[in-house]
């Protein structure tokens, strides 16, 4: 069989600058995943090391359906790392009552909880 060296990788799995609708981009490995049977395209997003006053980026992946994208633009490792380094995209963190609340008296702000029944809706 004759190799073809100047042949793309096959699209289904290769490095790439997703963008997102709502004026999102993510840069990544992108391949093809099915889960429940519904296919999605899954971006792993590489680590970063922090850069001057940007902090370090841990490695994730994300899936997205069909629906969420608007382009996607294959590129090479080195170009797709490049991008990823400048856009600095961040897992979804959990969120925490406790922390969040911790945090407000150093915003200036003072946490007020009014816990009586007489005002919720339901």
């Amino acid at each position: 069989m004759e190799h073809n060296s100047n042949a793309r990788p096959e699209p289904s799995d290769q490095w790439a600058i997703v963008e997102l609708f709502g004026h999102q981009r993510i840069a990544g490995r992108v391949s093809e995943q099915t889960i429940g049977g519904c296919a999605f395209v899954r971006v792993d997003i590489p680590a970063f090391e922090a850069a001057g006053t940007e902090p370090a980026t841990q490695a994730f992946t994300k899936l997205y359906g069909q629906g969420a994208i608007y382009a996607m633009s294959f590129v090479d490792a080195a170009t797709a790392k490049m991008v990823g380094r400048q856009l600095r995209v961040q897992p979804i963190e959990t969120y925490e009552l406790r922390r969040a609340l911790q945090d407000l008296p150093a915003l200036g702000a003072s946490p007020q909880l009014d816990l009586d029944d007489d005002d919720r809706p339901f």
